[in-house]
């Protein structure tokens, strides 16, 4: 298989995306792709209801109630926010922030005080974030188009940075650690949902670009490959906490490949 370029490799993510933001109806999936435009089955084939979709990734119902109509598109591996611990006046930060979903309940939870940034680097999320924003008034919300390897923020600015199932499409994560760290404030911290590998990918898996890399699974890394970039990033206090119970979901992403015996959404926290 030739090997291919990050650039490449985020193009064929972003060209994903589009799809997804540009979708007013039809179907979703419960992992982190969009639509796939091949006729194999896969995670991103069967309609679905976005609601149900983001319970079963830990959404209260009032959760999904609170968010303006079209920011959930059922999409992500874990509940980031819930687990952020996020404090009022807090600024934070969500990488690859798609329609503004989780955005929106952390702008309830910091107030009129605190500051919500969504970076994302489709442009049709972008837009999708901010008329989402405008219609459910959130002026305390902010989305900027950008890569999550190259954040458009500035260096010690961040209490808490969020992610639902985003950095593992990254082809340079250890750059995203980079970028974590430097926008972070001392003390700020990371809080991030996002799927890791129990055991080694069959090569299918690990070259299948437009199926699976789009779709939060072959660009995952095992636990101590994330450990050991969060420490060279400078992070301390790394805490990866593997969800088995998430194997109930990620079974349906690539029906009959019992991909749940290869990978799980796990909880990352770590502190600057």
């Amino acid at each position: 298989m030739t090997k291919l370029t990050n650039d490449h490799i985020r193009q064929n993510v972003r060209t994903r995306y589009k799809q997804i933001a540009v979708r007013t109806n039809g179907s979703s999936s419960s992992c982190c792709s969009a639509e796939s435009s091949n006729s194999s089955a896969s995670c991103c084939d069967t309609p679905l209801d976005f609601n149900a979709i983001s319970q079963k990734l830990g959404y209260s119902t009032d959760e999904l109630a609170a968010v303006p109509e079209g920011a959930n598109l059922g999409l992500g591996c874990g509940n980031p926010q819930a687990i952020a611990e996020l404090q009022a006046g807090e600024t934070v930060l969500d990488l690859g922030s798609g329609g503004g979903f989780d955005c929106f309940l952390a702008s309830r939870q910091v107030g009129e005080t605190g500051h919500v940034i969504g970076v994302d680097m489709t442009p049709e999320m972008v837009s999708r974030a901010r008329e989402n924003a405008a219609r459910g008034h959130f002026t305390n919300t902010d989305f900027r188009l950008g890569e999550i390897e190259h954040l458009p923020v500035a260096d010690n600015t961040v209490n808490v940075i969020i992610s639902n199932c985003v950095i593992n499409l990254s082809p340079d994560k250890q750059q995203v650690f980079h970028e974590a760290f430097r926008v972070l404030q001392p003390g700020g911290r990371l809080a991030i949902s996002d799927i890791v590998t129990t055991a080694e990918l069959p090569a299918e898996i690990k070259d299948d670009l437009d199926q699976l890399y789009s779709g939060c699974i072959s660009g995952a890394s095992s636990i101590s490959a994330l450990e050991s970039m969060l420490k060279q990033s400078g992070f301390t206090d790394i805490s990866i906490e593997p969800k088995d119970e998430s194997k109930a979901f990620i079974k349906d992403w690539v029906p009959g490949s019992n991909i749940e015996n290869y990978v799980v959404s796990a909880v990352i926290k770590a502190i600057k």
